[in-house]
């Protein structure tokens, strides 16, 4: 067996069922021992940023690992924007690249990396950008390397992880030897129950007192599939529920006790719950920057913040909690309510203001498609088990504050490294990966320019997502980031194509819409199509997305900022 072919078989033993890569000379036996694989489908990108995104989809929801792979030097580096998206947003990701002949080491030889010589030091790079990477050194440690980088992708936090290939490992005649089934054994992160009782003991005196509980919930709780958890601790003890952008639907949104989202972008409802509150159970985030205000000083003052996370890192960054629980989301919150019910009694329905606290009216100012009435459209449309995602730019703050997203659909934005496309090409990764459920992305007009060529790698491979353009021919949030910082703002308008025509030359589905009621009827072909299908809404320049910088209201978050404009 030959080294990329015992790759392959390693792969196959863990449940991979799908490959995203580039092609290139020191990919090529893998891409042959990929080609005879029975079990995975190969998928040959355009672009190997795309396949990196795409293994991010892959793993985003099926608990799989994500698997990409390319040639050395370049192809290798074009991995970078999809690795380092894996490890903010916590999926397990390898990535496998090629490497230049070892006895060529510092002579400069083509796609070397090797840093000797005066070339870059890709094995430095890798590191940087995963929980580990790897350099195979000897045929023989095939299954003893591979094994090793598949369970540390999968061990604590998910993330990525990397093996660098050489070509000289790859040559006739090299055979590793020594074939094994490649072995998947991570032990799951569990809560100490003593610190369970310690928290559940806290939380019941907080009920018991009267004072004002809430839960603060992420992503993390919804990929430990925490979310009937969830649901019955609010019932239960009648706390009322916010989330981060990624927790949305963790509990349907329509939920009386969900209130909504809590973030520069959310809701009212959602804010005054949060002011109100003497306690916060943070389940699965991070407390990062969108859902912090930017890292408000003042956030947590006057209140007890209890916080549970896979990561104990995540203890330690901007804020302390009072109370830490190291454990995945799902047994943590499971542990928690059972600890919950022998020491609370009956408790009263909370007296909360819902999402209908505040005025959802949609304001026109010009004949085009206005981006909050967009989002409410595929909100209405949306299926059951859909997933939206939302790429990098202003329509994630229309999606995030317009669509409501119910039990059993999933909405999930690029995260805290934030790269734009990451998800118009993840979303074929996910299709791939759950071909049963309808997958939708909203993205930018700029988001799809960078990389919607890969339209043609869904066409070709029978993939079929929906990208739907929020097209106003400008970066949006970089044109309001300049008028409010030095109140000008340039180089952020540009031209489009017509996408929809593009769309339809490539092979797929196209269709350009200049109204809300266009926009239902070419939304409703698009899921009655099963094909690939842009869908390319003109909306109006002249929205300006639900945004404060402070908890405390817009009103009151322009305020602050004037306030330290005169001060600076």
């Amino acid at each position: 067996m030959k080294v990329y072919e015992a790759i392959v078989a390693g792969l196959e033993d863990v449940g991979v069922e799908a490959a995203f890569g580039g092609a290139g000379e020191n990919a090529a036996g893998l891409m042959l021992a990929l080609k005879h694989s029975r079990r995975i489908r190969p998928i040959i990108t355009r672009h190997e940023q795309a396949a990196s995104f795409m293994a991010c989809g892959y793993a985003m929801y099926s608990g799989k690992l994500g698997f990409c792979f390319a040639t050395a030097g370049p192809g290798a580096f074009n991995l970078f924007s999809g690795l380092a998206m894996a490890m903010s947003d916590s999926y397990p990701v390898l990535a496998v690249s090629g490497y230049a002949p070892r006895e060529w080491q510092g002579w400069g030889s083509l796609n070397e990396t090797s840093g000797l010589g005066g070339t870059p030091d890709s094995q430095a790079m890798f590191a940087a950008t995963t929980k580990k990477s790897f350099l195979l050194d000897t045929a023989a440690d095939t299954f003893d390397v591979l094994e090793e980088a598949i369970n540390t992708a999968f061990e604590g936090r998910p993330g990525p992880v990397h093996i660098h290939v050489p070509l000289d490992l790859t040559e006739r005649g090299v055979e590793v030897g020594n074939e094994r089934p490649v072995r998947l054994d991570v032990a799951p992160v569990l809560p100490d129950p003593a610190r369970v009782e310690e928290i559940a003991s806290v939380l019941a005196n907080a009920i018991q007192e009267g004072r004002r509980v809430v839960v603060l919930a992420g992503f993390g709780a919804v990929r430990s599939g925490a979310g009937p958890h969830v649901k019955q601790l609010i019932e239960r003890f009648q706390i009322p529920l916010l989330t981060t952008l990624d927790g949305k639907g963790i509990v349907s949104e329509t939920h009386p006790l969900a209130l909504g989202v809590f973030s520069d972008s959310g809701h009212a409802s959602a804010w005054k719950a949060f002011r109100e509150a003497d306690v916060v159970l943070c389940v699965g985030n991070s407390l990062n920057q969108h859902a912090t205000f930017n890292y408000r000083q003042d956030l947590f003052d006057d209140k007890l913040l209890i916080h549970v996370n896979i990561s104990e890192i995540e203890f330690h960054k901007a804020y302390k909690p009072d109370h830490a629980l190291l454990s995945d989301a799902r047994p943590a919150v499971a542990a928690l309510v059972e600890a919950l019910e022998r020491k609370v009694g009956e408790v009263p329905a909370a007296d909360v203001a819902a999402k209908d606290y505040e005025s959802r009216h949609i304001l026109h100012l010009t004949g085009q498609i206005h981006p909050g009435e967009l989002a409410q459209a595929i909100g209405r449309l949306l299926p059951e088990r859909a997933v939206l995602l939302a790429d990098a730019g202003a329509h994630l703050a229309w999606l995030g504050y317009y669509v409501d997203v119910e039990e059993g659909q999933n909405f999930r934005k690029a995260g805290s490294f934030g790269p734009m496309a990451g998800h118009v090409n993840g979303a074929i990764g996910l299709k791939v990966a759950q071909p049963d459920r309808t997958v939708v992305v909203g993205c930018g007009d700029g988001c799809y320019s960078l990389s919607g060529f890969e339209l043609m790698t869904a066409v070709e491979h029978d993939i079929p997502v929906i990208w739907i353009i929020f097209d106003d021919q400008e970066f949006k949030l970089i044109k309001l980031y300049q008028l409010s910082t030095y109140l000008e703002s340039g180089l952020v308008e540009f031209r489009n194509p017509d996408f929809a025509a593009y769309a339809r030359a490539c092979g797929a589905d196209g269709h350009r819409v200049e109204t809300i009621e266009e926009f239902e009827d070419a939304f409703r072909a698009a899921l009655a199509s099963g094909r690939p299908t842009v869908i390319d809404a003109r909306i109006t320049r002249w929205a300006i997305p639900h945004y404060s910088p402070s908890p405390d209201g817009v009103i009151a978050g322009l305020v602050e900022t004037i306030e330290d404009r005169l001060r600076g």
